[in-house]
């Protein structure tokens, strides 16, 4: 296991802070297990998609929670008593334990939609900048001539 070490960046740069935190927590989540399963894709130029298998899950048992760009995903399983009766397994290879996953969101990505459909959780998120942060044109006008420092009177 290979560790990094980040001081050097927080003694030289300013406010690249929150930078350092995400690569120091990506590199503490990579040491996680890999469970439950995920992919994350491009579905257009500001949308996003993030699948989850979680396979056994139903809807009730799975929550989305987003608070300062941190994405969580947690599933708990409730008990499988089937009205009371014992089961008895020869193999149990299904994962009926409990998860949380956590997705570190930039800046304006918020998330629109999450649907479970055939044991995938599907979440579907978008960039959206506010119009402040948005390129926008700005007219340039003539004004009006000047002589010796003072505006032209107007005819």
């Amino acid at each position: 296991m290979r560790t990094y070490d980040f001081s050097p960046l927080y003694r030289s740069a300013v406010g690249f802070d929150r930078l350092a935190g995400l690569l120091e927590s990506a590199a503490r989540t990579s040491q996680e297990n890999g469970w439950p399963p995920y992919n994350i894709e491009t579905t257009g130029e500001n949308a996003y998609r993030i699948e989850i298998a979680v396979a056994g899950f139903k809807p009730d048992e799975l929550t989305l929670e987003v608070k300062e760009n941190l994405l969580t995903v947690t599933g708990r399983k409730t008990a499988n008593d089937d009205a009371g009766a014992e089961r008895t397994y020869l193999h149990r290879g299904l994962a009926e334990r409990d998860f949380e996953r956590r997705f570190q969101l930039a800046d304006y990505v918020v998330v629109k939609t999450a649907d479970l459909v055939n044991g995938l959780l599907s979440i579907e998120l978008a960039r959206e900048l506010p119009e402040a942060l948005k390129p926008r044109r700005i007219e340039i006008g003539a004004g009006k001539p000047l002589i010796e420092g003072k505006k032209a009177k107007a005819a």
